[in-house]
C-alpha cells in the first residue's frame, strides 16, 4: 500500500531518510537538518514535493520522495523520483517495482525522471525494466550552502 505521508511519519521518515543517506545508494551524506527541512516541507505543501509511505501487511516499509519541476523539453509537468527507500527486510517483494508502475498509472505529468549512482546497478537493471532510459546530459550544481 502507497500512502501520502503524515505528521505521524516524522519519526519514521527521518530515521529511514538518514539511512538512505548513509547507505550506497548515494555518493554523500547530507546533514540531519536537510532531511528535516524536507519533512517539514512535506507538511506545509505539496507544492514542490510529495512523499509515499509503503506499507506491506500493516508495517511500515520504506518510502519514495518525489520533486515537481516543469519542463519545455519534456512538454510539461515533471515528476523527479528524487528517493526510494525500501527497508532491507521488505526488499525483493515487488513493492519498489508496484511503487513505479502506481506512479505511471496515477500521476499526471509528462516525464518521470531520476538519478541513480552508477554503482548501484541492482537500482539500474530494475529501473531498465520499468521502461526507463539513459539521458546523457550531464548535470552541474552550484550549492549555496555546501555541507
Amino acid at each position: 500500500m502507497f500512502r501520502k505521508i503524515q505528521e505521524k511519519d516524522k519519526t519514521f521518515y527521518i530515521k529511514t531518510a538518514n539511512e538512505f543517506y548513509n547507505s550506497d545508494a548515494v555518493d554523500h551524506k547530507i546533514p540531519l537538518d536537510y532531511i528535516e527541512n524536507t519533512f517539514n516541507e512535506l507538511m506545509r505543501s505539496t507544492e514542490y514535493a510529495e512523499c509515499y509511505i509503503f506499507e506491506k501487511d500493516g508495517e511500515k516499509a520504506g518510502y519514495a520522495l518525489l520533486a515537481k519541476t516543469f519542463s519545455q523539453e519534456a512538454g510539461g509537468l515533471v515528476v523527479w523520483i528524487e528517493e526510494i527507500y525500501i527497508l532491507p527486510q521488505f526488499r525483493s517483494l515487488g513493492i519498489g517495482s508496484d511503487f513505479l508502475n502506481f506512479l505511471k498509472e496515477n500521476t499526471d505529468c509528462a516525464r518521470l525522471r531520476l538519478e541513480l549512482c552508477t554503482s548501484n546497478t541492482r537500482a539500474y537493471t530494475a529501473y531498465k525494466k520499468h521502461g526507463f532510459n539513459v539521458l546523457d546530459y550531464k548535470q552541474m550544481i552550484y550549492d549555496k550552502n555546501p555541507n
